[in-house]
């Protein structure tokens, strides 16, 4: 290979992996079905605000040490922005614009009046140690204080952030503004706001989802292989979920790798074993691999619930599932997908699947906001109420327009949205 097509070929895989690119490409094709306008299209693709901040951390040595932050407000045409917080080292402006870009379509699929949002800092939280996460966590509220309120931007828990975050968040935002606060994060503690179900809502509304899928494929989870990527509250709760409904779940992993059992695991085992141990790692009754391996496994549904680009168009060939359930944020690349959907594999997309999270969401702002809160049931009942019709729209979709449901997803969001700015109207 020449060193020109050497550079055009890794230019090509750097695009591949791009998020927003990704995110982009898909809008378009949406945006072409719909015959949207280019004004509103550069308007709809494009975020609204982007905030870079430093982030100064006295550390318990003593030493000061400087973290990036991020947080991008996609859209809020419909509510206010709505979105995780992620810490991670390897976090970028690209990956945050994609997940916020994510969040105002997923949050418009579900029919859910919230615009997106997303952060990011900088970080490997496992080197921290719990002070100078506190510490990290409140300056980058502060420094980020200008665009959040719960009538403006509200975050919640993303990767490698959790309850206990988002009580220093509430805590901080509290305190500049002299009054307790609730409703400016999701996510919380019982005890300072959260609502029974949050936890699980993500992994239950992928459960519900792949339920609502197989019935399209005339499938039965007693007679469907399933292999889940991912073991946290997504993964774990939602391997744990489709357990229960009877599939066989003869695989799921963490980030030591992955655990096969072809006659299916035990999975309240498995998570005793990983609230024990705080790893697959050595779990008996179960051959270990890779964690990708078990991208590749021999199963019916396949659930990636972990981090973005996983099935791409250097492993896609040997994914064997006839359905893919996307339980993480933009697991499958756009290159990937286009072979998948000629292979006939249905995709449900990220933006519908795992909305069960979102959808919470907004469940906890609105009893905050109420200061009246929900049983469990009901808060279950509700999402799945919102779960299946949401499926519903997006599967109508796909047969009018004869397109993945993928596509079919960004459909149903990008018209809402659009419907909504055309009838706003631009301030002259």
């Amino acid at each position: 290979m020449s060193t020109g097509s050497a550079v055009a070929s890794q230019a090509s895989q750097q695009d591949e992996f791009n998020p927003f690119l990704a995110m982009a490409e898909r809008f378009d094709v949406a945006a072409d079905h719909l015959g949207l306008e280019p004004g509103v299209r550069e308007v709809l693709r494009a975020p609204d605000r982007e905030l870079i901040v430093s982030i100064p951390v006295v550390m318990d040595s003593g030493q000061v040490r400087v973290f990036k932050g991020y947080r991008v407000q996609h859209n809020y045409l419909r509510g206010p922005a709505k979105g995780g917080i992620r810490f991670a080292p390897d976090v970028h402006l690209d990956e945050v614009r994609a997940l916020a870009a994510w969040m105002t379509w997923k949050c418009s699929v579900v029919n859910v009046p919230f615009g997106g949002a997303k952060g990011g800092v900088v970080v490997n939280p496992r080197e921290l140690s719990m002070g100078e996460l506190e510490r990290l966590t409140r300056r980058y509220t502060t420094a980020i204080m200008d665009i959040l309120g719960p009538d403006r931007d509200v975050p919640a828990p993303d990767m490698n952030t959790n309850e206990q975050t988002m009580a220093w968040i509430m805590d901080t935002y509290s305190m500049h503004v002299r009054r307790s606060t609730t409703a400016i994060v999701t996510g919380k503690p019982l005890s300072l706001g959260g609502s029974l179900g949050r936890t699980e809502a993500t992994g239950r509304g992928v459960m519900i989802t792949c339920r609502e899928a197989l019935r399209t494929l005339g499938m039965r989870p007693e007679n469907t292989r399933a292999v889940v990527q991912g073991s946290g509250n997504v993964g774990g709760i939602g391997a744990l979920l489709l357990h229960r409904e009877g599939y066989k779940v003869i695989s799921i992993s963490d980030i030591s790798g992955a655990i096969v059992n072809d006659k299916g695991l035990d999975l309240p085992a498995v998570l005793t074993w990983i609230r024990e141990h705080g790893t697959l790692e050595k779990f008996p009754e179960a051959d270990h691999i890779e964690g990708t391996a078990a991208l590749e496994l021999d199963c019916d549904l396949l659930v990636p619930c972990a981090t973005e680009n996983q099935i791409t168009s250097r492993n896609v060939d040997d994914v064997k599932a006839k359905l893919i359930v996307e339980g993480a944020n933009g697991p499958t690349t756009a290159a990937a997908d286009k072979r998948l959907e000629e292979r006939g594999v249905l995709v449900v997309p990220d933006i519908l699947a795992n909305a069960g999270g979102v959808t919470v969401s907004y469940f906890e702002w609105v009893q905050d906001r109420m200061g009246y809160f929900w049983t469990e049931e009901i808060v279950n009942s509700r999402l799945e109420q919102a779960m299946v019709s949401a499926f519903n729209d997006v599967d109508r979709v796909r047969r009018r327009y004869d397109v993945s449901m993928r596509i079919a997803s960004y459909i149903v969001a990008i018209e809402r949205v659009a419907e909504v700015y055309k009838l706003r109207g631009i301030l002259g």
